[in-house]
Formats: structure tokens, C-alpha cells, sequence
């Protein structure tokens, strides 16, 4: 695990990007709300499946915490929207396909496989009801899941 350019006690970066359904989001809007970003490098890898469908099958536990998720990838709207329908995710799956967020959060690999640039490694944030980041976790191996024991008890202790 590598250290996050964002560390822990930082005000979150804001950000406004698309989600899957075409609609302006903007991070600063769930203020009040505990937040997980989740950056996940690829729709349709095994891996980033994995990580997001045991997120959809656990949604109660963030329901609970007071918590919304956001899925981050670097994908277009387009190939979001097909991925969130045929995982039945539910919840928001945002684009950040200029890679500014990815960039602003340090969470950009140099070079993916098959020599590709500017995708987002594996990573996870947890941002307090005033968007101060609680948690911070940033992995170089894109077959590693983020520690979800400890972000679900970040997020119980926020409460």
C-alpha cells in the first residue's frame, strides 16, 4: 500500500462528475453525510467486480453508518451505466474520465496492463460528515481488495 497523496484529516478535495445516469455529482452536496469513495481501476475485471458487488451485497452496513458509497472509475458514462445494470449495484457510479479526480486524490497508476496510462488504482476514502477524510487507503496491486473491517469501523465510529 502506497501513501495516499490525501491524508487523513485533510479536507476531501471537492469534485462534480457524471454519473451512469448522466447527472451532475458534486461531493460537497453530502456534506452531513459520511461518504466512502471507492476508485476502482476497470468496469467488468474481476477484481474490481469482486470488490463492488461485496459493496451492493453490504449496503446496509453504509445505510446504517449513515454512509453513501461512491464508485469512481476513469470509465465513460456509457460503459458505467451498462456495468451498474448488469451488477444491479445500487449505489452511484461516477465517471472520471478526464482523470482529474483520480489525479487530485493521487490515485493513478503510471502505466495499467497492456501499457495503458491514467487509470485509477484501488483505493478508498472515508470522509466525515464535513468532508474531513477519516481513512485513507491507496493499493499498488489492483488484485488487492481495500480493508473493509476497517472501513466499516471507521464509519461506526463516526457515528
Amino acid at each position: 500500500m502506497s501513501t495516499p497523496s490525501i491524508q487523513v484529516g485533510q479536507q476531501a478535495p471537492d469534485f462534480t462528475l457524471f454519473n451512469s445516469e448522466k447527472e451532475k455529482v458534486t461531493l460537497s452536496d453530502y456534506k452531513g453525510k459520511n461518504v466512502l469513495l471507492l476508485f476502482f481501476p476497470q468496469a467488468f475485471t474481476g477484481t474490481c467486480t469482486k470488490e463492488l458487488c461485496n459493496t451492493r451485497d453490504n449496503i446496509a452496513l453504509y445505510n446504517n453508518a449513515n454512509a453513501v458509497v461512491l464508485g469512481i472509475s476513469v470509465d465513460s458514462v456509457f460503459t458505467l451505466a451498462r456495468y451498474k445494470d448488469d451488477q444491479q449495484l445500487n449505489f452511484p457510479l461516477l465517471s472520471d474520465f478526464n482523470k482529474t479526480v483520480s489525479s487530485d486524490y493521487g490515485t493513478l497508476y503510471d502505466t495499467f496492463v497492456f501499457d495503458m496510462r491514467g487509470v485509477a488504482k484501488r483505493s478508498a476514502f472515508v470522509l466525515d460528515k464535513a468532508g474531513i477524510v477519516r481513512y485513507a487507503e491507496v493499493l499498488e496491486t489492483a488484485s488487492d481488495l481495500p480493508d473493509f473491517t476497517a472501513i466499516q469501523k471507521t464509519l461506526g465510529d463516526l457515528n
